[in-house]
């Protein structure tokens, strides 16, 4: 990983890239985040910009930038897998855009993410038991937003079997929408197969309606949307780090 010194001028501007969401909450809580972010990395650029939904929307963020006279960006997508909107909705946002930039991976899968998901898993009660009979009645149900993109539902499996990893449980996918199983259906093949005991995982950053859903369907623990979690904006610079080395490279020398 390359480390930047917070005085270095060059280094491209971080955009993170959030969804939107008609739920206020969820505006808190991404500017919440990128206070944390700008925490641990003082004096690196850091700015919001969105999909829909939400001001300010990414392609205004990325004009404010060029109007400034930013010659670089990384946009970090603060979505959880692969799909439409990290292979073709940021990149042309990005494409209209007179400045250098590069999107950078979405959060998931990655082990960070996995130590958010079972933070707040352990934060709303989750414990694995220790007697096998009891283990073989648990398991945990993934809960994610959901896409049509092969890529994303395969992130996402992936994210499952890291947590499953974790917790010693078998751990399924479910989604809000757009795709299979949902989280009641995900329920109620698990509880057939004799796993009465099952949490459900939000696999959201933010509250908003997808995450208030699938938390209504848990039959006991629903953990809380990733949030602010300190290994959040670790694995948001995370990315940004791995994005910006060939921008580096485009800087003119100081």
């Amino acid at each position: 990983m390359t480390a930047y010194s917070p005085n270095r001028d060059t280094r491209p501007a971080l955009v993170v890239v959030a969804h939107g969401s008609r739920d206020p909450r969820a505006l808190s809580t991404v500017r919440q985040l990128l206070d944390r972010v700008r925490a641990l990395r003082p004096g690196l650029p850091v700015h919001l910009g969105h999909i829909e939904l939400n001001a300010p929307l990414l392609p205004d963020t990325l004009a404010g930038l060029e109007a400034f006279g930013t010659g670089s960006a990384v946009l970090v997508p603060l979505l959880l897998s692969r799909g439409h909107h990290v292979k073709r909705d940021i990149p042309d946002m990005a494409a209209g855009a007179r400045l250098h930039t590069r999107v950078a991976a979405p959060l998931g899968p990655h082990p960070l993410l996995v130590e958010a998901l079972h933070a707040r898993l352990t934060e709303a009660g989750w414990r694995t038991p220790a007697d096998g009979a009891a283990r073989r009645a648990s398991a945990v149900v993934l809960a994610a937003a959901g896409s049509r993109d092969p890529e994303s539902r395969a992130d996402t499996a992936h994210t499952a079997r890291l947590l499953a990893d974790r917790l010693g449980v078998p751990v399924v996918p479910a989604y809000a929408s757009a795709a299979a199983p949902t989280v009641p259906e995900a329920l109620r093949a698990l509880a057939a197969r004799g796993r009465t005991r099952v949490a459900v995982a939000s696999c959201f950053t933010a509250p908003g309606r997808f995450a208030t859903e699938c938390a209504a369907a848990a039959p006991g623990i629903a953990s809380a949307p990733l949030g602010t979690h300190p290994a959040i904006p670790r694995l948001l610079l995370h990315h940004y780090d791995r994005a910006a080395t060939p921008l580096l490279r485009l800087a003119p020398a100081s």
